[in-house]
């Protein structure tokens, strides 16, 4: 980088130049949108049939296409500013070092030297000191020499020019190096000149933005990040004192970031979270595919005393030994991933409304909080939190859950405006007898879900206060139970189903309005009576010695509700059964269970 060229570098073309990037990548995120929820959704409600699919398998591609620009796009308009941020430093420092120049009468040359004046005549000389021109240096030894030289000069001029060439010389030394910093970056940014989004296109667009957080690490911070160990609404404070750009650098370069925040409104979490969740699919399903696949014949027979033992074969343990945890870990986390796609796709099939993707992480038994409909504008939302053995591998049921009680919803109350959550933010207990009787499983996850319930109250931008429900199965009760014993549990109803227990004594303790605790025990579930004797409170059962549960009717204080078949003929319902039917369509469970999410709590039915 040369004097002339740092002087007159225009930085607002490049600052303009990011404006018009992040405009495309925000048409292209318009269009994706208008695809998946109108386009899609629309023809689903009219169409069907193989014609139907092919149809929206094109558009799936294009879709693709259009969010590949936007996360793009986004990059390219981060790195711009980026580098328009980190170059306009070394420029003001080179201007500010030509200005000292011009005040003080010195001539400053295009490579960077300084010509300086002669000085007075001093301590009695009749010459006048010797003026002269120095360059400018940029290694501490070398200038520390320079100095000092500079200092017997009888002219004072020497010293004071010597300092601003070395003031220049820092300039365009700052200024190359911006430039070899962010060139690479930027090049990289180049796509492919073909339509097809590929996983080895996602995991470029990973690396690209890696090299973008990398080198945008000043400019980011001048921005400044999200407090730290903030409340939701102070996210949301944040969130909202951004400047439009700002924003946008943060959802390109830290979308991990971003997507988990409580408080920030569903759009941008969504927003966020799919870029995580495309890039993090693509990146898995390469490495899968990189894995050497297990052996065909993975079982083999052979005799041991008098009766034939089935075995593993030695080909297939060897390649256990290898590859088989990755291999596994990895499928489970894309079917998983797809799961959630599954359900992005699954938009306007039977009515269903966009689903909202607010928070997710493959890494350890994973993360995922998908709603369904947006929780920002509707006028009853339900939390759901699945129980033991919850994992990302198993959301696709979970998901399942929430979009059947959407649509029961819909149907008990067709004008109301509802949001279905299903919340896997914790690590749920992954064992039966070895993790479910411990407690600290609901305690650690307790804060996240009261976290999440006050950041849906900082990002509700509908008409009045939303009615929200909590609704937890098996050990998801016990969560739920933990987070109300333990802090204040911003929701208005509870709804426990195949509850183990608790951990509190009464349903007064529960942090809702009296008479607001549901409950729901299906005929052959065996947790509840498992779980009298874990995870109940600390009262006692009148006359026995057991812990309490929900369906301790009288002592606990909850409403119990019907999961049995009701009335007859098309009109009727469905019993549920067993510990994991509460959802199950055509149920009175679900009926009742969306009876209390819309608030109409006198139709609701208790057992007979």
């Amino acid at each position: 980088m040369d004097l002339a060229t740092l002087r007159r570098l225009k930085l607002t073309e490049f600052e303009q130049a990011a404006d018009d990037y992040r405009s495309t990548a925000d048409m292209a995120g318009t269009a994706k949108d208008h695809i998946d929820n109108v386009v899609v959704a629309g023809m689903r409600k009219s169409l069907n049939g193989k014609a139907l699919e092919a149809a929206v398998g094109e558009l799936k591609k294009l879709s693709a296409d259009f969010h590949y620009t936007q996360i793009q796009c986004g990059l390219v308009g981060t790195a711009l500013n980026g580098f328009a941020y980190d170059m306009d430093a070394a420029r003001k420092r080179l201007l500010s070092a030509l200005d000292a120049a011009e005040a003080s009468q010195f001539t400053v040359h295009a490579d960077g030297s300084v010509t300086y004046p002669e000085g007075q005549p001093q301590n009695g000389s009749e010459s006048p000191a010797k003026g002269g021109t120095i360059g400018g240096l940029t290694d501490p030894t070398a200038q520390a020499v320079a100095r000092q030289a500079a200092s017997f000069d009888p002219n004072p001029h020497h010293a004071e020019a010597l300092a601003i060439a070395d003031r220049i010389a820092h300039a365009l030394r700052e200024a190359s190096e911006v430039d070899a910093k962010w060139a690479p970056k930027i090049r990289a940014l180049q796509a492919d000149d073909d339509l097809t989004v590929s996983d080895e296109d996602l995991r470029d667009a990973q690396s690209d933005m890696g090299g973008v957080r990398e080198a945008g690490k000043g400019y980011l911070a001048s921005i400044g990040g999200p407090p730290t160990d903030a409340t939701p609404q102070e996210n949301a404070d944040w969130w909202e004192g951004l400047a439009p750009e700002e924003r946008d650098a943060y959802l390109a370069a830290h979308p991990e970031v971003v997507g988990r925040l409580d408080g920030l409104p569903a759009e941008v979490r969504d927003e966020a979270n799919r870029v995580v969740l495309e890039e993090k699919l693509s990146e898995y399903r390469l490495r899968l595919d990189a894995l050497p696949r297990p052996p065909a014949d993975e079982w083999t027979w052979i005799t041991a005393g008098m009766y034939p033992t089935r075995v593993h074969t030695d080909e297939w343990m060897v390649w256990d030994r290898k590859y088989g945890d990755e291999y596994r870990r990895l499928t489970a986390s894309v079917k998983g991933m797809n799961a959630i796609q599954n359900r992005f796709d699954d938009t306007g099939k039977e009515g269903l409304p966009e689903a909202y993707l607010l928070d997710f992480s493959p890494d350890g038994n994973g993360r995922a909080v998908i709603a369904t409909g947006n929780p920002d504008t509707a006028q009853h939302q339900a939390v759901y939190v699945p129980g033991t053995t919850s994992k990302l591998e198993k959301i696709g049921g979970d998901i399942n859950r929430m979009t059947e009680l959407w649509r029961q919803t819909n149907q008990t109350s067709p004008d109301a405006s509802v949001s279905t959550i299903t919340w896997l933010g914790y690590d749920a207990p992954q064992s039966v007898v070895k993790d479910a009787p411990f407690e600290h499983y609901a305690y650690d996850g307790a804060p996240a879900y009261r976290q999440f319930l006050d950041g849906l109250d900082a990002s509700h931008s509908g008409v009045g206060e939303p009615h929200r429900t909590a609704i937890g199965h098996s050990y998801g009760t016990t969560l739920i139970g933990a987070a109300a014993e333990t802090g204040t549990l911003n929701a208005d109803d509870v709804i426990f189903a195949g509850s183990p227990g608790v951990k509190v004594g009464h349903a007064d303790e529960m942090d809702v309005p009296k008479g607001h605790v549901w409950n729901q025990e299906a005929d052959g579930d065996p947790v509840p009576d498992l779980g009298r004797w874990g995870h109940g409170g600390s009262s006692w059962r009148p006359g026995g010695g057991v812990f309490l549960i929900p369906s301790d009717e009288e002592a606990f204080g909850a409403n119990q509700m019907n999961t049995g078949p009701e009335g007859t003929g098309a009109m009727g319902t469905t019993g549920a059964t067993g510990h994991s039917e509460y959802w199950n369509r055509g149920t009175t469970s679900l009926k009742n269970q969306a009876l209390v999410v819309v608030g109409k709590y006198g139709y609701v039915t208790a057992p007979e």
